[in-house]
Order: C-alpha cells, then structure tokens, then sequence
C-alpha cells in the first residue's frame, strides 16, 4: 500500500492530500530512510513523523484498504 493512503486510512493524518504534503516535505521516514508518498509500507515497517518539533514513531501492524474508524488503532502501534 502506498504510504500516503495508508496514512490516511489508519487516521494517523485526517488528509490524503495532507499526508502526501507531508512526504513530500521530507518529515516522514520508513525504517530510517526519507520517504515519498509511493512508497510501499508493509507489515513491521517502522514509521517516523516530524511533526513541528515534536517526532512521532508507530510500527505497522496490518496493511488492510479498507478500515473502520475505531479499527483503525489496529493498524499500528505507537512507540
């Protein structure tokens, strides 16, 4: 899945359009590396978010397309 829909299907970032503003800027990492919005996000895949000065770590639980809003928390876990 892209990482910019995933973003927005795990309610991580309310947007897509915001989430792929976001990668795009270069605040978002996959395992280290700087990340575009295609990018390809899989299972135990390590996200970090620069948000301001603040950075935010989750661990990719699932990859599924379509999710409720309160099955979204399975989708990752905060670290």
């Amino acid at each position: 899945m892209r990482l910019d829909k995933f973003l927005k299907v795990s309610r991580i970032i309310k947007r897509r359009t915001l989430a792929k503003e976001v990668c795009d800027g270069g605040r978002v990492k996959i395992n280290g590396n700087v990340a575009k919005a295609s990018s390809i996000i899989k299972q135990e895949d390590i996200l970090e978010i620069g948000f301001g000065e603040r950075i935010s770590r989750y661990q990719i639980l699932k990859v599924e397309e379509n999710v409720r809003a309160d099955a979204a928390k399975d989708l990752y876990k905060q670290l």
